[in-house]
């Protein structure tokens, strides 16, 4: 008897864990694991809800570990919904609801992919299942508490695979090897309020801010490394937060977002703002006060034999090759590099996050094959 990951995935669903709610979706997963021989442990922290599940001797020398995530994004409109949005409703051979690609699907194929290998073909070796109900919010509780935990406890994974959506248009398109470093920094520029009849009374903070966004803007970071794209510099808000139009603000703020590729670290480019933020101190006579929040390094798998293994499932039972890509945005990958090698695979995500969010069962059903497969012959 096989594990249905489509009916798994539709359990799921009918959970509503947005986050931080749990929702009943770990529960039901701990359950499913634990039937199968699994030694399961919830490693809750702060408030979040994570699991972790082995099946096989602690330390064994070889162990493949999967990482995903139970929790979902808000629903938005919810009469915007063709079907309610936790109904997990099949219609015209797709199953519609929040996380139904983003990643609840995910977790299922590789839930039912491990169960189905443990019980039918029992390894020489261990498979480790970690699962967080924290990927969509702050992220500082849950595969980070899975790991802190790990390492606690001498548990390890020897490659991990973390189940995201990674192709843009079709089933096999794409293998994340890398992820890009995300830096927002946060820019509040002080005057002097004062009358706009006469500027020469106060100190108007907003040509200083012009200049420090158009220069920053301007700036190359770089042109692009081996595996990834150029970095980029989006200035994603500037505010006074004044109605008047004949005062002079006494500050205005101006926050960016930097998504940076293995030529930087988070650290460079904090240094490098913070120059030009002096620069700007110095020319206008203005205060500059910075903050920064690093939500992840650039990081990259090199291409090789954890890279190679998962590309050779994914053309086995798609008869797409994968292109390895470093797109996108982050993920929970950007804590497991520190841990092991990690390459994310999963299903198109062209409905993530989006009302009517809906995934074709074809591909949950392949998914479940592909990871199968990457299981028989990591162990083989």
């Amino acid at each position: 008897m096989t594990t249905d990951p489509v009916d798994l995935t539709a359990r799921l669903i009918r959970c509503p864990s947005v986050t931080p709610v749990e929702g009943g979706a770990l529960e039901l997963l701990e359950g499913v694991l634990s039937d199968a021989g699994f030694d399961c442990t919830r490693v809750d922290r702060g408030g979040t809800p994570n699991l972790f599940a082995r099946w096989g001797e602690k330390g064994a020398k070889r162990s493949f570990g999967f990482n995903g995530h139970t929790d979902v994004v808000p629903i938005g409109d919810e009469t915007a919904w063709t079907h309610p949005p936790f109904s997990a409703h099949i219609a015209d051979g797709e199953l519609w609801g929040r996380g139904a690609q983003d990643m609840k699907s995910g977790v299922a194929a590789f839930v039912a992919a491990a169960v189905d290998f443990v019980t039918q073909e029992p390894p020489d070796g261990a498979v480790i299942v970690a699962i967080t109900g924290d990927e969509e919010g702050d992220a500082t509780d849950g595969t980070i508490a899975l790991l802190d935990w790990m390492a606690q406890e001498g548990e390890r994974m020897s490659v991990c695979l973390v189940g995201e959506p990674t192709s843009p248009d079709h089933m096999g398109q794409m293998i994340k090897i890398g992820r890009r470093g995300s830096l927002t920094a946060f820019f509040t520029v002080k005057g002097k309020q004062g009358h706009a009849a006469y500027p020469h009374r106060a100190l108007n903070p907003l040509p200083a801010v012009a200049r420090l966004m158009d220069r920053l803007a301007s700036h190359e970071l770089d042109t692009g490394t081996d595996h990834f794209d150029p970095s980029t510099l989006a200035i994603t808000t500037i505010d006074t937060g004044n109605p008047a139009t004949n005062v002079i603000p006494a500050q205005a703020k101006a926050t960016i977002n930097i998504r940076f590729n293995d030529a930087h670290t988070g650290a460079q480019l904090q240094s490098w703002l913070k120059r030009e933020a002096d620069r700007i101190q110095d020319e206008f006579g203005v205060v500059v006060d910075l903050e920064f929040k690093l939500s992840g390094e650039s990081f990259l798998t090199p291409p090789g034999a954890f890279s190679d293994l998962v590309s050779s499932a994914v053309l086995a039972e798609t008869n797409h090759r994968p292109e390895l890509s470093t797109t996108g945005g982050t993920s929970d990958a950007r804590f497991v590099k520190d841990h092991c090698p990690v390459v994310e695979f999963g299903l198109v995500g062209n409905r993530m996050h989006q009302v009517d969010e809906r995934v074709p069962v074809e591909q949950i059903e392949t998914l479940k094959r592909i990871y199968l497969r990457m299981l028989r012959d990591y162990f083989a």
